[in-house]
Order: C-alpha cells, then structure tokens, then sequence
C-alpha cells in the first residue's frame, strides 16, 4: 500500500478521528473515494483474525473481573494457566481502540507462555469499551489522564494481591497504551518490567525515575517519523540515567507492526522478534 495512505491512516486514528476526512484525502491520493474506501478494511481492524488461541483453549482460564482504580470500578480480561501454582503477571494495555479481540488474544497468549494476564479497560472511566473501535477512537481525548496511570498502577497492585501471584509484575502497551507504560515506569517503583510497542515516551526528566527494566520496540523511524523524531532523546536520557533498557527499531516496520489484525501495517518479521524478546524479558524478570 502506498505510504502516504498509511501516513494518513496513522493522522486518523491518532488526531482528527473523522473518516470522512480521512476518505477525502486518501481520494486525493488513490483516485477516488470510492478507491479509498476499498482501502479502509486493510488498514482497519479485521477481529475475525484476532483468536489466535481460543477462549476455550484446554490450557487456560479466562474471565471478566472488575478491580478498584483512581478512577472507581475497572473493568478487566483476566486469562491464566489452568494449572494451580503462584507464577508473575503482566497487565497488558490497549491501543487507542479499548479492549478489543486482538487485545484480549494477547493477553491469552501471555497465558499460554505460564503468565496470569490482565488485559484492563482503560476506557472503564467513561462507561467502558464500544464494540466501535471508530467510537472508542474519539472517546480517548475525555480521559484524565492521571486517572489512567492510577488505573495502570491499581492494576499492578491487584495482580500482585492475588493468591496465585508470585509478586512479580510486568507491563505490555501497544501504541496509546505504550505511553501509559512510559507512565507506569515512572509512577511506579515495584514495576518489575516495561515493555513499550511504539508508544510516546516520557519526558525526560522523569526517565531517572524508571525503576523496571525497559524494552522498547518501534517501528522504522523512516516510516514512524512521529515517534521516530522522539527517540533521540528518549535514549539519550535512558542512558545518561544508566536505566536498565533495550530499544530496538525495526527497519521496513510501519507504526502498529505487531497487530496481526491489520494487514496493511502488520509486519511479521518484526512482530515475531519483538514477541520473543518480550517473553525473554518477561523470562528473566517475572519467573
């Protein structure tokens, strides 16, 4: 797909939320709105792709929970191994499109790797998630934002208060939701692990703050120049902070390459190095 759609896609779901919009620019490009449209579902979520490992998998256990948050009842997916044992736990956090199919698959695939996942719903403070990921897209400006990072850290201490925790906690964020890990690095000094998929760094005066060990993965900063022009100085004070980090930026990647679900902007390669180093972190500090 010609970058400038992609380029324009990334405008959408991130600033002005208007499809309409989007069509018109796009027919500029394509030739037509008609040709644009057409365009839409690959860049759009296809969720019949998302169940990579099914709800009734003989493996695990899922269930909807609710804990208490900074922002009042949180809304969550909770999956986990079926078998008993204390083992770590990872929050898994959306993108800007709520708690979808594709996040609730990741958070069973944790499970499958002998991790209790929590996938929350961040949007628990305005009602909860639509099924609408248009919807969901234009509800993300009337977050309070310091609601959100209570809500991420009330998660971790939940995670760590259950029966079958071994006390160990990480953290996963795609995209929106890998800027609320940036604030849970810096909020929260008991996080044993961060995992950031292109997602908004911190200022970089609250990088010393980070206490977890970091693992940061983005897609080519040629193709992300949004987030790419921010990584200068994101390593530049992980470094001059000596944070405990690892950021890797994955050549021919788009913005959004692990979201098996979008065909336009999903990269296989990428997805698949970064998952594995992803499990190794969570290997090395949650087991």
């Amino acid at each position: 797909m010609d970058q400038r759609i992609i380029d324009l896609y990334d405008d959408f779901v991130h600033s002005h939320f208007d499809r309409r919009l989007f069509l018109e620019r796009a027919a500029k490009i394509v030739g037509s709105v008609g040709a644009a449209t057409a365009l839409l579902p690959l860049l759009q979520s296809n969720y019949a792709l998302a169940a990579t490992i099914a709800e009734n998998d003989a493996r695990i256990i899922v269930e909807k929970v609710t804990y208490k948050g900074a922002s009042g009842d949180v809304k969550a997916y909770l999956a986990k191994p079926k078998a008993d044992g204390k083992r770590g736990s990872v929050i898994v956090v959306h993108q800007n499109r709520g708690l979808n199919p594709h996040i609730q698959d990741l958070a069973r695939r944790f499970a499958t790797d002998g991790y209790n996942a929590l996938a929350v719903d961040f949007l628990s403070q305005l009602g909860g998630s639509p099924t609408d990921e248009d919807e969901a897209m234009k509800m993300y400006p009337k977050l309070d934002n310091a609601k959100v990072t209570g809500d991420a850290n009330a998660a971790v201490e939940y995670m760590r208060s259950r029966a079958d925790s071994n006390g160990k906690v990480g953290s996963v964020g795609f995209c929106w939701g890998g800027g609320v890990i940036s604030q849970m690095a810096v909020t929260n000094p008991t996080l044993n692990a961060g995992v950031i998929y292109y997602g908004a760094p911190p200022a970089a005066a609250d990088v010393p703050k980070i206490k977890a060990k970091l693992l940061a993965n983005y897609g080519d900063t040629k193709l992300d120049t949004r987030l790419g022009a921010m990584l200068p100085d994101f390593e530049a004070a992980l470094k001059a902070a000596k944070i405990d980090y690892k950021l890797y930026v994955y050549e021919g990647a788009n913005h959004a390459f692990n979201d098996d679900t979008q065909q336009a902007r999903y990269e296989a390669n990428a997805a698949k190095t970064a998952w594995e180093r992803t499990l190794a972190l969570f290997k090395e500090t949650l087991a």
